[in-house]
């Protein structure tokens, strides 16, 4: 099991190509930090004072590759304390980040036949396999990504550079305005019962693709979710 650690960090950048919606990059001030692909961090805003136990915090999937002493999360801006990152997650700020948690792809699965399902920012786990070296372990992967429209695929960068890496990648980018919504019957259909399934995105979907596949035959050991929140 990983060691969590706490790592004062500094936003180095905040990106909001589209409303609401934030990716901010830290640069860690205590080494580099350490996780695994797929795993996740809490955030603390204000100091912290370990006397009086850790702030309120929030959880996010780390969506870089690790190795290095950034790291970076995508959010929506929907709740109190996600409308408090907005406002002061800004270039300089320090923040306390802990990690890692979570155990996405650590377990051992078949390799050979997955199936990666992602609503919007629920791509975020998977980024940090994408880009990583170890996803060219994975023969023929297939990518299913729901976004309402085109304008909110803000991710095409790093699925080129997972097709670099891996180039037996096949994505398909699901929009609701023009294709209808992410159909886990016609997928589950298509790749069948001895598939892996990876599941990432709102709690919904991820409940409700769950239990399809569970009633249909998929095996819960192959039915992977990403459901911390």
């Amino acid at each position: 099991m990983a060691i969590v650690k706490k790592y004062p960090s500094e936003v180095v950048s905040v990106e909001n190509k589209i409303d609401n919606i934030y990716t901010v990059t830290f640069k860690s001030l205590a080494g580099h930090y350490k996780y695994a692909p797929g795993q996740f961090l809490h955030l603390a805003l204000d100091e912290v004072d370990p006397s009086a136990g850790w702030p309120e915090s929030r959880c996010f999937s780390m969506q870089s590759a690790p190795g290095g002493e950034t790291t970076a999360i995508t959010y929506a801006a929907k709740g109190t304390f996600t409308q408090r990152m907005a406002s002061e997650l800004k270039p300089g700020k320090t923040v306390t980040l802990k990690l890692p948690y979570g155990e996405l792809f650590t377990d051992d699965f078949n390799r050979e036949k997955v199936v990666f399902i992602a609503g919007g920012t629920g791509i975020t786990p998977y980024l940090s396999l994408f880009c990583h070296s170890s996803f060219a372990d994975y023969v023929n992967p297939i990518l299913y990504l729901g976004v309402r429209n085109q304008t909110l695929n803000i991710y095409k960068n790093e699925i080129e550079q997972a097709k670099a890496i891996n180039p037996g990648l096949s994505v398909h980018i699901i929009c609701e305005d023009t294709d209808g919504r992410l159909n886990i019957e016609r997928i589950a259909k298509e790749y069948g019962s001895h598939s892996v399934y990876f599941i990432s995105g709102p709690p919904v979907m991820i409940k409700s693709f769950k239990t399809y596949l569970a009633e249909n035959g998929i095996d819960e050991a192959s039915i992977k979710t990403d459901d911390w929140e």
